[in-house]
Order: C-alpha cells, then structure tokens, then sequence
C-alpha cells in the first residue's frame, strides 16, 4: 500500500512538473500613459506580436495609466524583478545615476525627426542603452511620442510671459534648468497627477507632446497651447537584466524580433497620433493654439540653447559635441 502512495505521489508531481515546465513564462509590461497614446498602442502591439512570435511561450501583461506603479517607483520595481519591462521616458534615467541621458531633454538639440533618429539607432543610442547594464537593465529599444509643447493659462508668446509660472517637469535637472532659464518655477510632479494639479492649480502649465496633453485631458484645463516644438519626449523600453539572460536563447530572439517590430509600428503612429491629437484639442475648443513665429521660435531658442553649456559638467561635454556633429550631417 504504501509502495502504491509512492507511486501515485510520484506520478502526480511528475504530472505537476511537466505542466510547471509548460507554463507560459510572465512579462509584466508597466507603464504611466494611456493605451490610446503612442507607447500604450506599441505596448499592446508588443504583447500581439510577441505571444504570437514565441507561439504561446511568453505571456504579455500589460498595465497602463500607472496602475500598478507611478513614475518614481516603477524603476525600482523593475530592478527588484517585480515587474520585467517598462517604457520609462529617457528623463528618467538621470536620477537613476545614468545622467547622460539628460542629453535627450536639452532643448533644440534635434532639429528634425531625421537627426534624432540618426542618434538613437545609431552607435551614440546603442552606447547609451550599454550604460544601463550595471544598474541592472537591458535596454531594447527607443520609442517615440514627439517634440513637446508649452500650455499654461495665460498666453506664452515670448520668454518673459514665463515669469514667475509653476511648470511641472519630469524630474530632470535638464528640465529645471531649462524652465529657470525662462524665468518660470519648475515643479517636479508624478505624471499621473498632473491633471489634477492643472485643475487646481497647484501649478500653471506643463509641456507635452499632444497626444499626452489631449490623452489625459490636459487640454480641459488649460486655456493656452504653444506650439513650439522645444523639446523632445522619447521612451526606452528596458527590461530587468537578470530575467531577460535568463530567458532561452530562441525566446529571446522572437522577442527581439517582436520588439523591432513593434518598434517600427509605434515610430510610424507617433506623429500621426500627435497631428490628430492636437487637431481634437483644437476642435475641443477649451484651449487656444498659438503657433510661434520665426522670429518668436529664435527667441525661445536664444533663451534656452544656454542650458547645453550649463549641462556639460553633467551630462558630458564629449556626448553633446558627438550629438552637434551627428544631427549636423
């Protein structure tokens, strides 16, 4: 009888060991934006492709809007392995201890979308993403959301009408200066609660791209947009080291190949989404458009470029050179 309990007792954790090892392996895909955003529909698209791509092997979970972790805490939970993937903008690596990619916030550094890709995908991007390794990171890709726009409750023409506004920032030492440059009182604030601090006007303004601005119905409480194009928002979509070395080597490459696609779907939708989200801001009616002139756009400028040489001591006076001459080409 007992020889018969054994039997059983083996066979069943026999059984319960080949359903273990047919258990699909979890990531969990965290981030603070919409589904409706650019990143929000890459995320989504990864998840399609890469469950398709590993033929079941790898199950996708995706968390949009913040609901498992805010912007400062979703990077520890990568590292401690509580989540696997996120999409972090780039301004959040800076606090992480990797300040050279405060280099993506200086203003004006990329006149065109061209010049920065020719930064991300190339050796500048790649040696950047490297930089992540010791913290525990892989980086895997960069995703877009577009050039960023100013907004606040009172016209924002020139640089003096910045005087004395609180403007949210991503905690970025870049975008303090920047927005002290102006002569405004940056505020760092969790993107999640921006909204709520628009409306009750813990602060004045804020910059985005528009398809944050219209996403989170930034556009209901505030009465002016500049379109000004001053700054670039962009993600890396990283993964916890220890569990991506640990994944086979053919899972690995199917998702490598579901990221590239999906990498390639979302720098298509990015701009599109932009160009339609501030068309239904300005069909919204709630906000007033205001597109700088030339003259107007050089003064912005003239009021800003002093940050690249104020930042050289901290995000590297070679990096930002190699940048100049990369975008220059």
């Amino acid at each position: 009888m007992k020889l018969k309990a054994l039997v059983v007792a083996f066979a069943a954790a026999a059984s319960f060991n080949a359903a273990w090892a047919q258990a699909p392996i979890v990531i969990k895909f965290s981030h603070v934006v919409a589904t409706d955003t650019p990143k929000g529909q890459a995320a989504e698209r990864f998840k399609e492709l890469a469950e398709k791509m590993t033929k079941g092997r790898v199950k996708v979970e995706v968390y949009p809007n913040s609901q498992l972790y805010k912007d400062k805490e979703e990077m520890e939970a990568l590292q401690l392995g509580a989540v696997q993937m996120l999409a972090p903008s780039l301004a959040k690596f800076g606090p992480l201890g990797v300040k050279e990619f405060e280099v993506f916030d200086l203003p004006y550094i990329f006149p065109t979308k061209a010049s920065l890709y020719s930064v991300t995908e190339g050796p500048i991007g790649k040696g950047l993403l490297q930089k992540l390794e010791p913290k525990g990171i892989t980086g895997l890709a960069y995703w877009d959301n577009g050039f960023k726009d100013m907004s606040a409750n009172k016209p924002l023409h020139a640089p003096a009408d910045f005087r004395g506004l609180k403007m949210r920032i991503q905690s970025s030492k870049v975008l303090d200066a920047q927005m002290r440059a102006l002569g405004a009182n940056p505020q760092v604030l969790a993107f999640s609660e921006v909204y709520q601090a628009l409306q009750t006007g813990v602060v004045d303004g804020t910059e985005n791209p528009p398809s944050n601005m219209y996403t989170q119905k930034m556009h209901e409480v505030q009465k002016h947009l500049t379109i000004s194009n001053h700054g670039y928002l962009g993600y890396a979509v990283i993964v916890n080291k220890k569990f991506w070395d640990g994944l086979p080597a053919d899972v690995r490459a199917a998702l490598e190949k579901a990221m590239a696609e999906a990498t390639t779907y979302e720098k298509a939708i990015a701009q599109r989404d932009n160009d339609m989200a501030l068309a239904a801001i300005k069909k919204a009616g709630k906000t007033t458009v205001y597109e700088l002139n030339a003259k107007e756009q050089a003064d912005w400028r003239k009021a800003m470029l002093p940050v690249h040489k104020q930042m050289e001591s901290r995000i590297g006076a070679d990096l930002i050179k190699a940048i100049y001459k990369e975008t220059a080409k």
